[in-house]
C-alpha cells in the first residue's frame, strides 16, 4: 500500500494538471492563441530560467557525478543507433523515419521530466536533471535535426552548420549555459577576498526571488499546455508507425536506461546505485517524447501530423507506463 500511495502521489499531480490543461480547452476557457503564446513563454523564458536556477542551487562543481552523465549519454546514443535500424527495416515512408527514430531516443525532458525527477526524489533529483540537461538537450537536438534531415531526400545532406545554429539558439541550452556560468562564478571568484564565493541568493537575494518566482512557473504552466494541445485523431492511417514510437518510447528506452544502470553498477566498483539516479533515469528515459519535436518535424519537412500523434499517444500512455515503473522500482527500495 506505501508503494502503491508512492507512485500515486509521484505521478498524479502531472497527471492532473494535463487534464486540467484538456479540460479548460475543451470548455473553451482557453483557446489556441493562450496555448501558442503560452507555449512560447515556457519555452523561451520559464523553462531556461527553471533549468538556469537548478544548475546554479546546485551546492558544488565538485558534486556533479560524471558516471551518471556518461550513462545517460551513452544510452541516447544507443538508443538512437536501435531507432535507426527500426525505421530502416519497419517504417517505408521516408518522411516517417526520421520522426519516429526522434521518438525512441528524444524524450520531454524538460517539461514532464524535470517536475516528475522532483516528484520523485526532492531537490537532490532536480539539481541532476538539471545537470543532465546541460549534456543532454545539445544531445537531443544535435541528433533530432540528423534524424529528420537524413532520411528527407528534399533536405539534401546534413548542413552541419545549420545543426550549429540551431544548438547556439536554443533556449533551453541557453539557459543551461547561464546556469553553468553563474554557477562558476559563484564556485571561483571569492568576494572582498575573504573565503565566501559571490551568490546571488546572499548577495541581491531581490533578484534571486524574481528568478525563482518565474521558474516555479515553468512545469505547471507546460503541463497545462500540453494538455490543452491534446488533439485525438483518427489514427488508421499511421497506427503502425503510433505503435512502434510508443513501445519504443516507453519499454525499450526505460530497459536500455536502467541496464546501463545495472551493467555500470556491476563493473565499476566505484559506481553507487542512488535513488536520485533512478528518478533521473525515470525523468529521462520514460517520458514521452518531446513537444518541441512535432514543430521541428514539420520545419524539417517532416511527416508533422504523424509527430503530433506520437507526443499525444506517448504523453497518455506515459501515466501508466511511469506509474507501472515507480511501483516497480518502489517495491525494490530503488527509490
Amino acid at each position: 500500500m506505501d508503494t502503491l500511495v508512492f507512485a500515486i502521489n509521484a505521478i498524479a499531480p502531472i497527471v492532473l494538471l494535463i487534464v486540467l490543461g484538456y479540460v479548460l480547452m475543451r470548455i473553451r476557457f482557453l483557446d489556441e492563441k493562450f496555448l501558442k503564446i503560452g507555449n512560447r513563454f515556457v519555452f523561451f523564458v520559464a523553462l531556461p530560467v527553471l533549468l538556469a536556477k537548478n544548475i546554479y542551487d546546485v551546492s558544488s562543481i565538485k558534486n556533479i557525478e560524471f558516471g551518471i552523465v556518461i550513462i545517460a549519454l551513452l544510452g541516447i546514443f544507443i538508443l538512437f543507433l536501435i531507432g535507426w535500424i527500426i525505421v530502416l527495416a519497419m517504417v517505408p515512408k521516408d518522411t516517417q523515419k526520421g520522426v519516429v527514430l526522434q521518438c525512441l531516443f528524444r524524450s520531454n525532458f524538460a517539461i514532464i521530466g524535470v517536475p516528475l525527477a522532483t516528484s520523485l526524489g526532492g531537490e537532490a533529483s532536480a539539481a541532476l536533471v538539471s545537470i543532465l540537461a546541460a549534456f543532454t538537450i545539445p544531445l537531443f537536438n544535435i541528433l533530432a535535426v540528423v534524424s529528420l534531415t537524413m532520411f528527407n531526400k528534399e533536405e539534401g545532406c546534413l548542413s552541419f552548420k545549420k545543426v550549429l545554429l540551431d544548438i547556439i539558439k536554443n533556449p533551453l541550452i541557453i539557459g543551461v549555459l547561464i546556469g553553468t556560468l553563474v554557477l562558476i562564478i559563484r564556485e571561483f571568484i571569492p568576494m572582498d577576498g575573504d573565503d565566501l564565493s559571490f551568490s546571488i541568493k546572499n548577495d541581491i537575494p531581490f533578484l534571486y526571488e524574481a528568478i525563482k518566482s518565474v521558474a516555479v512557473i515553468a512545469s505547471p504552466l507546460a503541463l497545462i499546455i500540453l494538455g490543452g494541445q491534446f488533439k485525438f485523431k483518427a489514427l488508421s492511417s499511421m497506427i503502425k508507425e503510433v505503435s512502434i514510437g510508443v513501445v519504443g518510447r516507453l519499454i525499450l528506452a526505460p530497459v536500455v536506461g536502467f541496464g546501463l544502470i545495472y551493467i555500470a553498477d556491476a563493473l565499476i566498483p566505484s559506481f553507487e546505485m542512488k535513488s536520485a539516479y533512478f528518478a533521473a533515469i525515470i525523468a529521462l528515459f520514460a517520458s514521452p517524447v518531446a513537444v518541441s519535436s512535432a514543430v521541428m518535424a514539420a520545419e524539417m519537412k517532416s511527416d508533422e501530423s504523424l509527430a503530433a500523434q506520437l507526443v499525444v499517444w506517448t504523453s497518455l500512455f506515459s501515466v501508466f507506463s511511469i506509474f507501472g515503473i515507480i511501483v516497480l522500482l518502489r517495491t525494490f527500495n530503488f527509490l
